[in-house]
């Protein structure tokens, strides 16, 4: 390869993380801070605020699955992910300067459903520019997807910041002009990338590839079970900070740390993740990272001192690090030639299970304490195991 070759190689890698970055902290700005917008700003009572997140959640997951389909018959994906910033930027917009509930419920959540595709896209078209090029498509992966933890490790603490010093405005202003860099960047340094031939596809591979997802047990049972085991996950973001807190009675910074903790192992985790894959296989590797959580959720219920606590968190890191990273090649790998399709049904998995999550944890909690809920994610982790068991080879 020609110095400069390697040099355009290395401007396009760069792109794809500065893209999955920038659209990462676009969504990490606006989603933390929601309930508190809709709640203060907006003026909107609890049962509206769980309604919209429920019907926004439901919006993203169809309006995500009809752009991936669309993206893996004909569409160009660099012009699909610049179209669904585009829908980033007016939902931005929206929010920027309605304080109208049923504007927002209409109008913002149409535009934030068709956004919600950019990530799925990016990681699609990352796909198969790696595969395109001759690199190494999991470790490819890996650290692309290490950029959106970033992300989200940054966001958050961004976005309350930005709302509480500055207003919702300017908040939802500087999301929008992450938005427009993103559209910029992939215009601009993303090259155009052919979808995988049909023809490098034995008859076999081809039928299974194309047939409904629906009949596809492999993928359904895939799908089961990154649903399971992100719903347990979820559970425990809702309800740890409320379970240290009231029921083992420890400081309430010990939330934050935790999951800060976590979220910092998680990003070298993914990259080493990546780079395992060609020695211990992604099977295997899911494998380890359920029985990784299944001891998590054990130690949850069976420790309650905060330094055990930090210690438990390299086996959720280790857990949601490499669920994270290889969950998104798997489905690839069983949908080849519809990686549009399979980036978002992970995806879409992962959006269903914070509305499961969101529903048991509430009546749970409520009717039998929040010791519960960690017996319930260790259940879920489980199940989620002999799912993973079910998908063939």
């Amino acid at each position: 390869m020609t110095s400069s070759s390697l040099r355009k190689s290395g401007v396009i890698f760069g792109a794809f993380l500065v893209t999955t970055f920038i659209i990462g902290v676009a969504g990490a700005l606006q989603s933390p801070t929601l309930s508190r917008f809709l709640s203060f700003e907006v003026g909107a009572d609890p049962r509206l605020v769980g309604i919209f997140f429920s019907i926004n959640a439901l919006a993203s997951i169809i309006g995500s699955y009809l752009l991936a389909k669309y993206s893996d018959n004909k569409g160009d994906r660099r012009k699909i992910v610049i179209f669904c910033c585009l829908m980033g930027l007016a939902n931005s917009l929206i929010f920027a300067y309605s304080r109208n509930y049923y504007v927002l419920i209409t109008l913002g959540v149409f535009f934030a459903a068709l956004a919600s595709a950019a990530m799925p896209q990016v990681f699609a078209m990352a796909r198969e520019y790696a595969e395109k090029s001759g690199r190494n498509a999991v470790a490819f992966n890996s650290l692309i997807r290490a950029q959106l933890s970033l992300a989200w490790v940054i966001g958050p603490p961004l976005s309350f910041g930005l709302a509480i010093h500055y207003g919702f405005t300017s908040m939802y202003l500087c999301a929008m002009s992450m938005f427009i860099i993103s559209m910029f960047v992939v215009a601009v340094f993303l090259p155009p990338v052919e979808k995988k031939s049909i023809s490098s596809l034995s008859p076999g591979q081809l039928a299974t590839a194309n047939q409904s997802i629906f009949t596809n047990r492999n993928v359904m049972c895939l799908l089961l079970s990154t649903i399971f085991m992100w719903t347990a996950n979820m559970m425990y973001i809702i309800d740890m900070p409320i379970y240290v807190e009231k029921v083992l009675h420890l400081s309430d910074s010990l939330p934050g740390a935790l999951m800060g903790l976590a979220a910092g192992i998680e990003i070298p985790v993914m990259i080493i993740a990546g780079y395992m894959v060609p020695a211990l296989g992604k099977r295997n590797l899911f494998f380890i990272a359920i029985i990784c959580g299944i001891l998590f959720y054990v130690g949850m219920i069976l420790f309650t001192d905060p330094t055990m606590l930090y210690v438990l968190q390299i086996f959720n890191a280790l857990f949601i690090g490499i669920v994270a990273n290889i969950g998104i090649i798997y489905f690839q790998d069983l949908l080849p030639t519809r990686m549009g399709v399979a980036s978002t049904l992970f995806n879409n998995g992962i959006i269903c299970s914070v509305i499961l999550a969101g529903i048991i944890q509430g009546f749970a909690s409520q009717a039998y304490g929040h010791e519960i809920i960690y017996w319930i994610g260790l259940v879920m982790v489980t199940i989620s195991f002999v799912f993973c068991a079910l998908v063939k080879k």
